[in-house]
């Protein structure tokens, strides 16, 4: 019997075949937001449609993102806008995913310190913090400024801080390194000579060590931020991201278990009654809570008996007993693994060792600002391992107190 000729198969199937195969092996994200607001300077970002490679659908990636002002809005706004695409921009086209991940976290400071560098060049003197998660399949890549907050809760119950606070008061690191840089770190002087209130970096009078924008205070306030990244297990997580109106109030390990075995969108909300039931409103509350689920088991695992008792005694308004465990550092083999972690505010630390030259053009582009310039010695003298401009190697001297900061100052 003769043999049938096998008909070929169109390409759009077959392209089809591998992006139905490649999104099983993706997680489901879904995603809550709550907010009350006392100032009205909280905003966030929510972003579900990026793509590595814009039309191609498998190479779709999340963000979402806290902006924390302060002193105003226009430095919260101002991020918001522009963070992500000058992130993008510093990251190399026409690379594969494993590449494009490990280039983020670079890209990621070169983002944070182009949008600071920009706000700046209006001339305003708001400020604001930044918590930015990166989702990309079970690769969860976080940066943030300030002290709003990004933690972890897995399915094993482990709860783990992807963020580092950035606060005077707490941060012992980070006092040093304002003091070395030529800063003040004092807290407010009141009539008699007695000091009150947290530790506060002078002149301007913050009290973080890291921030976008404020413009009135010195160079040693820098937007460099803390990134890490890391994968979690194909059991997923669930990502609580909040400003500090939420973390002044509630611990980290309270925040995931208030909320466990509830859909996203409720869960913010319950982390928002949480924070406001001892105290009341006092600061701007912002929430996001993200799931990352296997796609073959897209719902949550149902709500034991405790829980189900403990959501009731929110809703009745009665006193929870809280558990006042420590947050867990990222350790338990299994749950997730950590790829990358720097929180270095010398950039020579932060921004590689790649070539900066185009082979073709023959030009190079600045690994902030990503402007291009032909080379020449005095564009390229003491720029590092990469190549800065002229006007990104001042910011850079200036953060690193090797040049005083050309920024107004308002003293206290």
């Amino acid at each position: 019997m003769k043999q049938q000729k096998q008909q070929p198969v169109p390409l759009g199937t077959l392209i089809g075949r591998e992006l139905r195969s490649e999104n099983l092996n993706k997680p489901i994200v879904k995603y809550g937001q709550a907010a009350l607001a006392k100032k009205g300077e909280d905003y966030f970002l929510i972003k579900t449609d990026c793509q590595r490679v814009p039309g191609n659908p498998s190479t779709s990636f999340s963000v979402f993102a806290i902006f924390d002002g302060h002193n105003g809005i226009s430095a919260a706004i101002f991020a918001k806008e522009n963070l992500l695409n000058h992130v993008l921009s510093a990251i190399p086209e026409g690379i594969g995913r494993e590449e494009w991940l490990q280039a983020l976290p670079r890209a990621l400071v070169a983002g944070f310190v182009k949008t600071d560098i920009e706000f700046q060049q209006r001339g305003e003197t708001s400020g604001t913090t930044v918590t930015f998660v990166v989702i990309d399949g079970w690769t969860v890549t976080v940066a943030s400024v300030g002290d709003s907050r990004c933690i972890l809760d897995t399915q094993e119950g482990i709860v783990s801080l992807l963020t580092v606070d950035h606060r005077l008061e707490e941060n012992v690191e980070e006092r040093e390194r304002v003091t070395a840089s030529g800063g003040e770190v004092a807290r407010l002087n009141v009539f008699g000579g007695s000091q009150v209130g947290p530790l506060r970096c002078w002149p301007g009078g913050l009290c973080l060590s890291r921030s976008i924008g404020d413009t009135d205070v010195g160079e040693y306030i820098v937007p460099i931020p803390h990134v890490k990244q890391i994968k979690l297990s194909k059991a997923g997580g669930r990502l609580i991201i909040a400003s500090d109106g939420i973390w002044d109030l509630v611990t980290s390990d309270n925040a995931a278990q208030s909320c466990r075995g509830l859909p996203a969108d409720l869960a913010a909300k319950l982390v928002v009654k949480e924070a406001l039931r001892s105290r009341g409103l006092k600061d701007d509350t912002t929430c996001l809570v993200v799931d990352i689920i296997p796609s073959e088991r897209p719902v949550l695992p149902l709500m034991t008996k405790k829980k189900q008792n403990l959501l009731a005694s929110l809703v009745f308004g009665k006193r929870y007993q809280e558990s006042t465990k420590g947050t867990n550092k990222l350790s338990t083999v299994g749950v997730v693994e950590e790829l990358f972690e720097e929180g270095s505010t010398v950039l020579a630390d932060r921004l590689g060792k790649e070539s900066h030259l185009d082979s073709n053009s023959g030009l190079l582009r600045c690994a902030i600002c990503q402007v291009d310039q032909p080379p020449s010695e005095s564009l390229s003298v003491n720029s590092g391992p990469f190549f800065l401009c002229e006007s990104c190697i001042i910011k850079k001297d200036a953060m690193e107190g090797k040049k005083s900061s050309s920024r107004p100052t308002v003293t206290a």
